[in-house]
């Protein structure tokens, strides 16, 4: 990688001064220097693998924020676009690695075609940069950084006063606890550094029209994963409290400092996309409000290593609570007051009080007296999975990628 670099550089120093001579002499020059190759690694668990099934797209159009997005990733017969200069190796998100050119259905598998950030990052950088990009995606669900993404100087999980004394309770075996935890502790992270050597050491296996000439660049990473740690009490026994999740960026600064240096790469611009399901705090409902604590001091935690001196101008944080769907959120609360209506209507038809049709009917018409006909199909049709997989809504999901694709575009520009 290295020496693709210093070849690139040193002809693009050459011809910048032949460049300059020709200016001189009042003439001009075509300059036909290629670009390297970017490629960026986007790394994490279950929503970096991306939840949100494509059916879910069609929603967009109905939001004049995400509509001109829309419009970016089909055709206009309505068929998915496909990136003739993205590439992209995915490792994790299914049960064996996937290739192609960048278009819908690189997100976690089974069931069905589904999106990540993948899909908006590489699109809107591609734009941004005008230049090819490979993308080396590894993901896995329920990791933490704690144990799973763990890195080198992070050094060994150390356990806890109060898990300890919950080990010899449960009269558990410490020796045979600990040499568990030391196995799994960083083994994804090594899978990810091994995936991203094996895509480098081959490029054209992946990347087709990739010019050895040129060279390639590691560009970037991106980084999207949380959730196990963030629910993990174990670790953190003081996470109600203001820094009880200070572990957590501590793993994480450790995390930069050792992928830069395990790829060789002393600046690599990092982006952490700081969790966010569930919307802005401010705007959590009541019945939410009991875990704002934990989840604000969660986030503020994996914000915080872009705010250290050392990775100043390298490393930032996107809060992706930002691109959290509020309108459809606000749907499902109010979809919640139907619910008893709904079941009492089904409960009669299992009793035969009423025919499957009739019931429909009737549960039609509540939804109707409810919603509008455009809430009716963002209900409906904007969400594919769970609320911590931001919904499986492809509109949460492609504006969180783009997110991503322009925080990058910023530090490298």
């Amino acid at each position: 990688m290295k020496a693709h670099l210093m070849s690139v550089r040193f002809r693009d120093c050459l011809m910048a001064g032949f460049v300059a001579v020709a200016v001189l002499l009042g003439g001009a020059v075509a300059s036909d220097a290629k670009e390297p190759l970017k490629v960026f690694i986007l790394t994490g668990q279950s929503n970096m693998q991306g939840h949100a099934h494509v059916r879910t797209m069609d929603v967009m159009a109905l939001d004049p924020v995400t509509a001109p997005l829309l419009k970016d990733l089909r055709q206009e017969d309505g068929t998915p676009k496909v990136s003739e200069r993205v590439w992209i190796s995915s490792l994790g998100s299914s049960q064996e690695e996937k290739v192609g050119r960048l278009t819908e259905g690189y997100g976690a598998e089974p069931g069905g075609s589904k999106i990540g950030p993948e899909l908006t990052f590489g699109i809107y950088l591609e734009k941004l940069l005008d230049e090819p990009v490979l993308i080396i995606k590894t993901a896995w669900g329920g990791k933490s950084i704690n144990t799973d993404f763990r890195s080198p100087s992070a050094g060994d999980y150390p356990f806890n006063e109060q898990q300890l004394e919950n080990f010899k309770k449960q009269g558990k075996d410490l020796d045979e606890i600990t040499a568990s935890k030391k196995a799994a502790t960083g083994h994804y992270y090594r899978l990810m550094l091994q995936h991203v050597k094996q895509v480098l050491s081959d490029i054209q296996r992946v990347y087709p029209d990739y010019d050895a000439e040129a060279g390639y660049e590691l560009a970037g990473l991106v980084w999207f994963q949380g959730w196990n740690d963030m629910v993990d009490r174990g670790t953190y026994p003081t996470r109600e409290q203001p820094g009880g999740y200070d572990a957590y960026s501590e793993v994480l600064a450790h995390f930069v400092r050792d992928v830069r240096k395990d790829l060789g790469v002393p600046k690599l611009p990092f982006v952490i996309g700081v969790m966010g399901a569930g919307g802005p705090i401010k705007l959590y409902t009541k019945e939410k409000m009991r875990y704002a604590g934990v989840h604000q001091n969660f986030r503020d935690a994996m914000a915080a290593p872009a705010k250290l001196p050392e990775f100043k101008g390298t490393v930032t944080a996107v809060l992706t609570e930002n691109y959290w769907d509020n309108e459809l959120g606000s749907l499902r609360e109010r979809e919640k007051d139907l619910k008893m209506a709904v079941e009492s209507l089904r409960d009669q038809a299992k009793e035969g009080k009423l025919s499957r049709a009739e019931a429909d009917v009737e549960i039609e018409a509540l939804y109707a007296d409810e919603f509008n006909e455009d809430e009716l199909k963002l209900l409906r049709n904007g969400a594919s999975n769970a609320e911590y997989h931001y919904w499986g809504s492809a509109k949460v999901m492609t504006q969180i990628g783009k997110a991503f694709a322009e925080a990058m575009h910023e530090m490298i520009k």
